[in-house]
């Protein structure tokens, strides 16, 4: 698969809702009812970040148990963190930032990487790579929804999905920049949730989350 294909099925997935959860999870027994409740809730694009030992266990349960659920991984920072991540079922992978190393091994991965980007040059480096989809991070302590907003007109080959300090309330903020076509949120899934066991709750906010959709532009 090509950077082109690649770079299609991540827009595909930014596309799916206005709103990607960023999971950390603790337990994998929590993974498959969490994500049948953000798949209720109209949010079928997860990103299960790679900060915990459970990590791969619950995307490998997700891939595997959870219908309508397009599950990717998170904090990717190395060749062995996508073969991993691809190996337990993952579909996308997301990365806070980009080495030399991790764009070879994403070259040499069919696993389509959405890479973390704080600066306008950071951006240019790789968009002469071929990628055109990219995660802003962190957004509201890099400069926000103005710095982003900023970047439109001198880049605008590119797309983006900050993450970073966004909450329902910002949100919006973000969403109607005509660069950005969603936002990585850890609001979604809130540990207290989690450990209670409270999906109606997760599918709620999950709810509200696609309510976004009408202030994106």
């Amino acid at each position: 698969m090509n950077i082109e294909t690649k770079q299609q099925h991540v827009e595909t997935t930014m596309r799916l809702a206005p709103v990607i959860p960023v999971v950390i999870i603790d337990d994998a027994r929590y993974a498959v009812p969490m994500a049948r409740a953000l798949v209720a809730g109209g949010i079928p694009a997860i990103e299960v970040t790679l900060r915990t030992p459970a990590a791969l266990d619950a995307i490998r349960a997700i891939a595997a148990e959870v219908e309508g659920a397009v599950v990717g991984v998170g904090t990717v920072l190395s060749a062995r963190d996508l073969h991993a991540a691809e190996q337990a079922g993952a579909r996308f992978a997301v990365s806070p930032g980009v080495s030399p190393g991790l764009l070879d091994a994403a070259d040499n991965s069919a696993l389509p990487l959405l890479p973390g980007v704080a600066t306008a040059g950071e951006a240019m480096t790789l968009l002469e790579r071929g990628y055109r989809h990219l995660k802003f991070f962190p957004a509201v302590p890099a400069g926000g929804a103005k710095l982003l907003g900023a970047w439109a007109s001198p880049l605008p080959q590119l797309r983006f999905c900050p993450t970073g300090g966004i909450s329902l309330t910002s949100a919006p903020d973000f969403l109607a920049l005509p660069n950005v076509l969603c936002v990585g949120g850890s609001w979604l899934t809130p540990s207290d949730k989690l450990k209670s066991g409270d999906w109606t709750g997760i599918e709620q906010l999950a709810r509200e989350a696609v309510l976004l959709k009408g202030v994106m532009a």
